[in-house]
């Protein structure tokens, strides 16, 4: 292979992940929580009150750095380094706006097919969430702040007769959840919150190529590093469960839980508790 057509291994395995590893990456983090006061009231009877008062991230609407070429190391047929010739630079800078636009391209085709066709470039973007989330029953404020940020007051009261989550947004049908209750056959409830904890959710194979992405280009990935709140779950239930420091703490009608949500959050918040079956 000529040295002129090797092209730098970091480039390639960027250039590589494609339409489908783009989509998982969003998947993982589409929304993160911002400066927040979140509550969740359990009863026995299965009655539930949730609110969230704050700043919701949404993170492909989020500016982003501009992307500047960096010279890479040079290396012969031996994988030897050495200082690289001005043709071999041309061809580095070459390679790297071409996959610099390809990975625009599908970062574009992969924010449409997770947004609902909204295209987040579209300077009018967050007017037309904030617009959405007005629409929706619980949403009793949404004013969208600029650079991917919303100011929301969302509110809802109701019975657990079946599964909830939060956030749940018209047409994103694949966004993740900060809070999600699942019902369970003998009466209790899991609380999960996976938004709350570390990098905002961005588990698995989504945070795998973040870290990939990241370590790449040298910027930290939007929306995961703004969380400054708190988590409060208050019932006359019996915690079965939970992973606060502090455990259990009397409450006015019951015990609550509470976790402090930022940064340095170890994990994701998460109880059991059972209701009346």
């Amino acid at each position: 292979m000529n040295q002129v057509e090797r092209r730098p291994l970091g480039r390639r395995l960027l250039a590589g992940l494609g339409v489908t590893a783009l989509a998982l990456l969003a998947a993982a983090c589409i929304f993160a929580p911002g400066k927040f006061t979140s509550t969740l009231d359990l009863r026995k009877n299965r009655t539930f009150t949730f609110r969230y008062a704050g700043e919701i991230v949404m993170v492909p609407l989020q500016a982003s750095k501009p992307k500047v070429f960096a010279p890479e190391a040079c290396h012969d047929e031996d994988y030897n380094e050495h200082p690289c010739t001005e043709e071999e630079l041309a061809q580095q800078k070459t390679d790297w706006e071409k996959s610099n636009e390809e990975k625009k391209k599908s970062d574009a085709q992969a924010a449409q097919m997770l947004l609902g066709g909204l295209d987040p470039s579209d300077p009018k973007a967050g007017e037309q969430v904030a617009e959405k989330l007005r629409r929706q029953v619980g949403w009793n404020k949404a004013v969208y702040m600029g650079d991917g940020k919303f100011d929301v007051d969302f509110a809802m009261t109701g019975r657990l007769d079946h599964d909830f989550a939060f956030p749940t947004i018209e047409g994103f049908a694949m966004s993740n959840r900060f809070v999600q209750l699942s019902l369970r056959r003998d009466g209790s409830v899991r609380v999960d919150a996976p938004s709350f904890g570390p990098q905002g959710g961005a588990t698995g194979m989504g945070a795998m190529m973040s870290g990939l992405a990241n370590e790449k280009e040298g910027d930290a990935m939007p929306g995961t590093t703004e969380a400054d709140g708190t988590f409060t779950v208050t019932t006359d239930g019996e915690i079965l469960a939970n992973n606060t420091d502090e455990g259990p703490q009397a409450a006015a009608n019951g015990k609550a839980l509470v976790w402090k949500i930022d940064p340095r959050t170890p994990a994701a918040p998460t109880a059991l508790v059972k209701l009346m079956p």
